[in-house]
């Protein structure tokens, strides 16, 4: 992959070609930025530069048939690991070599996809997804073989945050006495959920949402006429696979969006109405029965909406950029319930459902508590 591929980032790609050219290449990295901001693309494009000795501004001026391969993200001397969780196929200990195949295909279709979308690909969305002991050792073995172009051997890790406490104690001493010529990159959306042993040795670069400006032209490029790209990229908010998920009408924010609003209208309708509680139990138990990324990404997705019905409220709309089509709900009469006397409290509750359902709460439980609180929270006065 060309680093001119990759979208934005032009400071970092300068920095990391940079660092090669000096030869002071740290063994042990972290990519950490939001969902769709093009993390994995680089990592790719900067494995390449390494792996095939390249010179200049992109990938060329090395060896050629190392390019060649990468064009099919397929060489011996890069391992990609990322979440895998078993199947019909695979019962016990999966890890990434399991699924290489399926993966390199997903990384053609979406190389910006999330989590959410790497799972419906595997046909696995209502299982959980980590990175196991089991693909930690892989890892090791990987590292111990001699590279095939006898430079570097590049790892890099995809959903780092979804990496296990057992995985990370093992792969702990390849990052502290890692064999010559390796390089590990882990991919994190928050540097916060990878353990502490693992991201205190590894140097940390963070990379910001995409501008609109730079989503605006790749859409453009790709035929989508300008004033629909341009209202594509703000309400993108620096996701890129968000925008192409508008683009060909298969967001998940449509199902989030179907989501939010059956619970906020149950919500106002239970005060002082006991029997409208039945319903938020309903809409628990329905939402429980979807995976559990998917109910994490709904409540990211609700905190902000609410972060975004407060930007109206208070006279900043030009910084709100959701828009709820198709659907009879308007955010701007739903902004004045949400002010300066209940925000922090409902992002405090939405924050720790997100941690409950990380860590494999009763989902039913968890979100019929939510419910409760919203439902006295959108009641409250300024």
């Amino acid at each position: 992959m060309m680093f001119a591929q990759v979208i934005g980032h032009d400071i970092v790609k300068k920095h990391l070609i940079k660092s090669v050219h000096n030869g002071r290449v740290p063994h042990a990295q972290m990519f950490v930025g939001p969902e769709g901001c093009g993390k994995l693309p680089l990592a790719i494009a900067y494995a390449q530069y390494l792996v095939c000795a390249n010179t200049g501004d992109d990938n060329k001026g090395g060896k050629d048939n190392c390019n060649l391969m990468f064009k099919k993200f397929a060489h011996p001397d890069v391992h990609f690991s990322f979440p895998v969780t078993t199947t019909s196929a695979i019962k016990k200990d999966p890890k990434s070599a399991d699924f290489n195949q399926e993966f390199l295909q997903f990384l053609k279709e979406e190389p910006y996809g999330n989590l959410l979308d790497w799972q419906r690909f595997m046909g696995v969305e209502k299982k959980q997804t980590i990175i196991n002991v089991h693909e930690a050792k892989s890892v090791d073995h990987f590292l111990s073989m001699k590279p095939y172009e006898g430079g570097y051997k590049v790892v890099i890790m995809w959903m780092a945050d979804t990496m296990n406490e057992a995985a990370a104690n093992k792969l702990l001493k390849s990052i502290e006495e890692p064999p010559d010529n390796t390089v590990i990159i882990l991919l994190a959306k928050s540097e916060e959920n990878v353990i502490g042993t693992i991201r205190s040795r590894c140097q940390v670069i963070h990379l910001n949402g995409l501008p609109e400006v730079s989503i605006t032209k790749e859409l453009v490029n790709r035929g989508v006429p300008e004033m629909k790209a341009n209202k594509i990229a703000h309400q993108s908010a620096g996701n890129f696979n968000k925008a192409l998920d508008l683009v060909e009408g298969r967001s998940e924010d449509s199902m989030f969006e179907e989501w939010f609003i059956t619970w906020v209208r149950n919500a106002f309708r239970a005060k002082g109405n006991k029997s409208v509680i039945n319903d938020l139990v309903d809409w628990s138990e329905s939402i429980a029965t979807s995976g559990r990324q998917a109910q994490k990404e709904f409540l990211i997705y609700s905190t902000e909406v609410f972060r975004q019905a407060m930007l109206i409220n208070y006279g900043v709309e030009t910084l709100s950029y959701f828009d709820f089509e198709g659907n009879d709900f308007d955010l701007k009469k739903f902004a004045p319930f949400i002010h300066n006397g209940n925000i922090v409290e409902l992002i405090a509750h939405l924050e720790e459902a997100v941690y409950h359902v990380q860590g494999n709460g009763n989902a039913k439980i968890i979100l019929t508590d939510l419910s409760i609180k919203l439902t006295r929270l959108l009641h409250a006065k300024q």
